[in-house]
């Protein structure tokens, strides 16, 4: 063929991503979320995670601070970035807080996800902006936050007065030198929580979101979770909305959830935003599968969702 020839030849459009791919490229940044994980936890960490992976350290009404501490030095330890939750209305007063957050430093904490907290209100801080404006996270070495975000809405707050509180938080903590990220509650609704992401996006906030979803975990444990944290669900919804009805290691997966979220968000356009995996199952079982997801071990289905393959 002359060369000229190849002129006339038009230019072929780039091959699109499988969406196998992906999923598994929306799953390789993956965070875990764990209330307390062991030296077991930590050692199923390092045989199915990549080093430096985020695990977030749920605040639990009347654990003491020493067992979060113990846990944010073991993950550092062993590689890994622990990001504790703190929970303010659990503080009773300035001394506390500064307390705990020198304790969470020494201990590796470089991070925190600050919230309100399930407490009742017994100090200074009523809610997650308080401490955020007051300039002492990054006074003690704290250089990042987390913030709750909400897409399928909160039982007993608006969806004004979250959106407000939301850019509130974020203009606060970029105002005292905070870099900010978004956590949200886990959900079950992949198209809500499309539209909300959406809806951040349209409104200029263009932080990143760590999508929440329920690890592998049994029907009962995921119900039970749910109604502690006030996310309203039934079995019936969970089955219809979220696609948990395929079984791997005795447990349910969101995979419906995690499908149409790694697909729409794999061009991009909706920012970066990444699976955030509560392991209400064990933290275990909850990366042993993501570790499959991630490496694109996994057969879609004809509907929304897919299955891991055997190993």
């Amino acid at each position: 063929m002359p060369a000229t020839a190849l002129q006339d030849v038009p230019p072929q459009p780039a091959a699109k991503p499988s969406a196998v791919r992906q999923i598994a490229e929306f799953m390789a940044d993956a965070s875990f979320e764990a209330a307390n994980p062991t030296a077991a936890d930590v050692e199923a960490l390092q045989r199915t995670v990549p080093a430096g992976t985020r695990v977030y350290l749920t605040a639990v009404p009347g654990r003491a601070l020493e067992e979060t501490i113990a846990g944010a030095m073991r993950l550092r330890a062993a590689g890994f970035e622990p990001v504790p939750h703190l929970a303010v209305r659990g503080l009773a007063n300035a001394t506390a807080l500064e307390d705990a957050l020198s304790h969470l430093v020494a201990a590796g904490a470089r991070q925190l996800l600050v919230i309100a907290g399930d407490h009742d209100r017994a100090g200074p801080y009523s809610q997650a902006l308080d401490v955020i404006e007051s300039g002492l996270l990054p006074r003690v070495g704290i250089g990042k936050v987390g913030i709750a975000g909400y897409p399928e809405g909160h039982p007993r707050i608006s969806t004004v007065t979250l959106d407000r509180a939301l850019a509130a938080k974020i203009e606060a903590a970029e105002q005292t030198g905070l870099k900010v990220h978004i956590v949200t509650q886990f959900g079950f609704d992949a198209a809500a929580t499309l539209r909300w992401l959406r809806k951040l996006r349209d409104l200029g906030i263009e932080q990143p979101v760590r999508i929440g979803m329920a690890g592998p975990t049994s029907l009962g444990t995921l119900l039970r979770y749910a109604k502690h944290c006030g996310v309203r669900v039934s079995a019936q919804g969970i089955a219809r909305n979220a696609g948990l009805t395929k079984q791997l290691f005795g447990m349910n997966a969101p995979d419906n959830l995690l499908r149409p979220l790694g697909e729409a968000c794999a061009d991009g356009r909706l920012g970066a935003a990444m699976p955030h995996l509560y392991s209400f199952g064990g933290l275990a079982a909850t990366t042993r599968w993501a570790a499959a997801v991630a490496r694109g071990r996994i057969s879609l289905d004809r509907g929304s969702g897919f299955t891991v393959d055997a190993p």
